[in-house]
């Protein structure tokens, strides 16, 4: 099958400019890549026929021979676009560098995103500031009431100096002379095309002439800073409150990042927190868990509550305050508190205690249900395994 006209391929006339040529090559490459054409499988072929015509037409030399020669400019016997006029070597598809260049832009249109190619460097210029993150530990009573408090943190702030730029006086960077903005560089590795971050300007795609004696270039300088922090009602550990734009500075006037403040509870000595709820144990002696009575127990906002501890009480017993626990952290209302009983034994007795707690025990044989039944089982254990 005799081989197409290149401007037909490209759908340009003899007179088109290089930019009109290469314009028109990126736009058919785009359209008939492989990858967006799955469902032709003609693309392929259409898509190496346009590459070869763009390597033919690119070249002003080989253009000139192709407008004297046609096709025939062409047939060196190294196939396809293998060698020039009088021998001198051409490049064909898939054996000239120049064609892993052009196909790279290529790539970058359909993916460049991806690759960072042209207009990567200007993406790359401001740089969103890195995020902080703050330890605060608080007590019990801070987490039920709220509080405010006041921290230092240590951080990198726009250098005021150069107002972040990190040139003298504020002056505007400058394109990199290296990369001419882009941030990457190119080299040729045989058939592939190498694209590495531009050692010049780090991948910004522009430098300082002057930098900034205050920071150095940078565009920051490390700063201690004093905020406030509001801590809500009802926070736990575990708890993130965020501080928007109160982390670093950004790079060449990127955004700051922000500031994270993870919250800790500290163990309490009297009250043990399990959500809204709280729990608190409380001694009893044995005369008042026996007889019944009252005990005045503490709440967590500071005030006392008098509980009534019921005749037999055992130690694990548990009572109710209601609404007294913690807020619920962004809701309504108040946990409970519970109240847990701890039957205690008394120690170092006197002799007449000794002798009244001895006559009691004589007197009260049946009097503890819960002894009784544990025996009654030990017993039945017992004939079982005579048995």
């Amino acid at each position: 099958m005799a081989k197409r006209d290149f401007y037909e391929v490209l759908g340009v006339g003899r007179e088109a400019s290089a930019d009109e040529l290469k314009k028109a090559y990126r736009k058919k490459a785009k359209e008939l890549h492989p990858d967006r054409n799955s469902d032709n499988p003609d693309a392929e072929a259409q898509f190496k026929e346009v590459n070869e015509a763009y390597e033919a037409l690119k070249d002003p030399q080989k253009k000139a021979a192709y407008d004297r020669f046609g096709h025939a400019a062409f047939d060196g016997g190294m196939g396809g676009m293998g060698g020039g006029p009088r021998g001198r070597p051409g490049g064909g598809f898939g054996g000239n560098a120049d064609f892993a260049s052009a196909f790279s832009d290529v790539f970058e249109d359909l993916f460049g995103d991806f690759v960072g190619g042209r207009g990567g460097g200007a993406r790359q210029r401001a740089t969103r500031g890195s995020d902080l993150r703050y330890n605060m530990r608080i007590t019990l009573e801070e987490a039920y009431a709220g509080a405010r408090k006041s921290i230092r943190v240590t951080t990198l702030a726009a250098c005021d100096a150069c107002s972040g730029t990190g040139a003298e006086g504020g002056a505007e960077p400058v394109t990199c002379p290296t990369c001419s903005g882009m941030g990457k560089v190119r080299a040729q590795q045989g058939f592939f095309t190498v694209e590495r971050t531009c050692p010049t300007c780090g991948g910004s795609g522009q430098i300082v002439k002057n930098p900034c004696k205050a920071c150095a270039g940078a565009g920051r300088v490390e700063k201690e800073r004093s905020l406030s922090v509001n801590i809500p009602q009802g926070v736990e550990t575990g708890t993130r409150i965020r501080l928007s734009g109160e982390g670093e500075a950004g790079l060449r006037g990127g955004p700051a990042g922000d500031l994270y403040i993870f919250i800790e509870v500290a163990d309490h000595p009297i009250f043990v927190r399990d959500g809204v709820n709280l729990y608190c144990r409380v001694p009893v002696s044995v005369a008042k868990a026996a007889l019944g009575g009252e005990v005045e127990v503490p709440t967590i906002d500071g005030g006392r509550s008098r509980v009534k501890v019921p005749a037999g009480s055992q130690s694990g017993r548990q009572m109710r305050l209601r609404g007294k626990g913690m807020p619920a952290l962004r809701g309504a209302g108040h946990g409970d508190m519970m109240i847990e009983l701890a039957v205690e034994t008394p120690v170092n007795l006197t002799a007449r205690q000794k002798e009244l707690l001895e006559e009691f025990e004589r007197l009260s044989p049946d009097n503890n249900p819960e002894s009784s039944g544990f025996f009654d089982r030990v017993k039945s254990f017992w004939d079982g395994m005579k048995g």
